[in-house]
């Protein structure tokens, strides 16, 4: 079997689904990937090269042709999966249920209908859009970061409207520098298909402190991300992850290679053991995006300057599950100039269709 993982995401991204079933010739099932499968497979540090048999699960969750609806739905509680293939008495696959597409006949038994995915319903998005965005003056001394144009409109338009093509719907953002730029081009939302909050920062608060000017408590988990960042990463797989790892807070984090050009030295005391010449070196970064349960916002001191990584530090040392989600999907963070160049030489290729 030749296929690796970037066959596996084709098919993902082609079916729209969030896993791949893997079968031999005869279509019995072998085992199945899903979409956190491949991001855990990344942290564990495999590549997307690596075979398809290296990273599938291969003992997954099936169903009998027979399951009736209710026990259907029961586990996927339970499993906390969204989907499950359905085979029969030899192993074969003969259909794939999915829980945006599940529900009951009269009889019991599972029919499909088609349905807006379930993990984005009561989802709010989050958005940081305070900074100055002092390393791209003289471009933002008279508009803000977000506002700024990468293919043809506003980087922050692109933003909203990836989350409401993906059904997001309610949005907070939290404004500081330029607020009315950005109040008057997108009022209450209407105009992008959003229902739109406004979090006015009178003070800096860093990447975390607005969240504790929320006006209303949440009862989902929430999606905050900077407001500089391109991104076609499919959130509601995130929300998953992060549901999967039972993470009271999740870190999206990116996959930073750093070429040394000179030859490293390695020695033992005064005995040169090797040379390595011009490595290089890799680490996951922090991207920008976060997943974080309700209960999480109680840590964020009122009116305060407060950054994210303080909130996760404060997270592990209260003895919560703090998670990583690795992006491999296109993902641009805005800082500098040459970073807006790239993202618009780039934008066509990538949001274009």
């Amino acid at each position: 079997m030749d296929a690796n993982i970037v066959d596996a995401l084709r098919v993902i991204d082609q079916a729209a689904m969030q896993i791949v079933l893997i079968v031999d010739a005869d279509e019995k099932l072998l085992g199945t990937i899903t979409d956190g499968d491949i991001r855990r497979a990344i942290l564990a540090g495999k590549t997307l090269n690596t075979s398809v048999t290296e990273v599938m699960n291969k003992s997954p969750v099936t169903l009998g042709e027979n399951t009736l609806g209710e026990d259907v739905l029961s586990l996927m509680a339970e499993k906390k999966v969204h989907q499950i293939p359905v085979v029969n008495i030899e192993g074969k696959v003969l259909d794939l249920k999915n829980i945006s597409q599940v529900v009951i006949d009269s009889n019991g038994r599972v029919s499909n209908i088609q349905k807006r995915s379930l993990s984005v319903d009561k989802t709010k998005v989050f958005l940081m859009l305070g900074g100055e965005g002092k390393r791209l003056r003289p471009l933002t001394e008279k508009t803000p970061k977000p506002m700024l144009p990468v293919g043809g409109k506003p980087l922050l338009e692109t933003i909203v409207s990836n989350f409401v093509d993906q059904g997001f719907e309610e949005f907070y953002f939290s404004i500081n520098y330029k607020a009315d730029v950005i109040k008057n081009f997108f009022g209450d939302g209407e105009k992008v298909g959003a229902k739109i909050s406004y979090i006015d920062e009178v003070n800096k608060m860093g990447t975390a402190g607005s969240l504790g000017l929320l006006p209303e408590r949440i009862e989902a988990p929430m999606i905050v991300m900077n407001g500089d960042l391109l991104t076609n990463v499919n959130f509601a797989n995130v929300l998953d992850f992060h549901s999967q790892n039972s993470a009271l807070a999740t870190m999206c984090v990116r996959e930073y290679v750093y070429n040394i050009p000179y030859g490293i030295v390695e020695n033992d005391g005064v005995q040169l053991s090797s040379i390595i010449e011009k490595p290089a070196q890799s680490h996951f970064i922090n991207a920008g995006i976060y997943v974080l349960e309700p209960e999480v916002l109680s840590l964020i001191p009122q009116n305060q300057y407060f950054d994210m990584p303080q909130l996760f530090e404060k997270i592990r040392e209260t003895g919560g599950a703090a998670g990583v989600f690795p992006i491999h999907e296109y993902w641009r963070d805005i800082g500098k100039v040459e970073d807006l160049e790239r993202a618009r030489a780039e934008y066509e290729s990538v949001f274009v269709r």
